[in-house]
């Protein structure tokens, strides 16, 4: 209940403060549930992407400290979140998802890369989606990577790329993991390039050292 009505009230918000989203390529969303993965590029994107695939309703990794604050807690709760120790995530990480994408109609949105600050792609997503039988659907947003200029009416894109699907009885060893990142890599520029081929992503962080 609280997540579809923070849907409308950001949906909402993001209309009168922004009005100019662009989704490219809904249709290729799968029925049923699905992984939407992406490189992390700023702190919102998770939030865009979720209204980019609205109506579904999606679960979401946050980091454990972020539910210490009772009222955070409160509503990182009703929100499908749920609590992972980056430093050592233990089994939760990966059960919790699973069963999510298995017994709900909950979908999930991760980011590979696990940081905004970092390009290496991990296996927790392939892991995901073999264990639950889901497909990971490669997603990029383009647009403004402070929350200032996504407030100035920058017009902001999030095209969505096609399903991949992880067969159960694949073995996931580093070399088939390094296929996987390569195909998803090359999905992410495939969509940077069909949005803007002129794009490049610049870490705003960085800039500030």
């Amino acid at each position: 209940m609280l997540y579809s009505f923070l849907r409308v009230i950001v949906r909402g918000l993001l209309f009168i403060f922004n009005g100019h989203s662009n989704y490219l390529n809904k249709s290729r969303l799968p029925k049923g549930n699905y992984i939407l993965v992406g490189p992390h590029r700023t702190w919102y994107d998770p939030i865009l992407y979720a209204l980019a695939a609205s109506p579904k309703k999606f679960s979401f990794m946050a980091k454990k400290e972020l539910f210490k604050n009772p009222i955070l807690k409160y509503i990182l709760d009703h929100a499908y979140a749920f609590p992972v120790d980056r430093q050592n995530p233990g089994p939760s990480a990966i059960k919790t998802p699973v069963k999510n994408l298995r017994k709900t109609d909950l979908s999930l949105i991760m980011f590979p890369s696990g940081t905004r600050h970092s390009s290496e792609l991990k296996a927790g997503a392939a892991f995901i989606a073999q264990l639950s039988g889901k497909p990971l659907v490669p997603t990029v947003y383009q647009g403004p990577l402070k929350f200032s200029e996504l407030l100035s009416r920058k017009p902001y894109t999030i095209a969505f790329g096609d399903p991949i699907y992880i067969d159960r009885k694949t073995k996931l060893t580093d070399k088939e993991q390094k296929i996987l990142e390569a195909k998803l890599q090359d999905a992410f520029n495939a969509l940077d390039d069909e949005i803007d081929p002129n794009f490049k992503y610049v870490d705003v962080s960085k800039n500030k050292k």
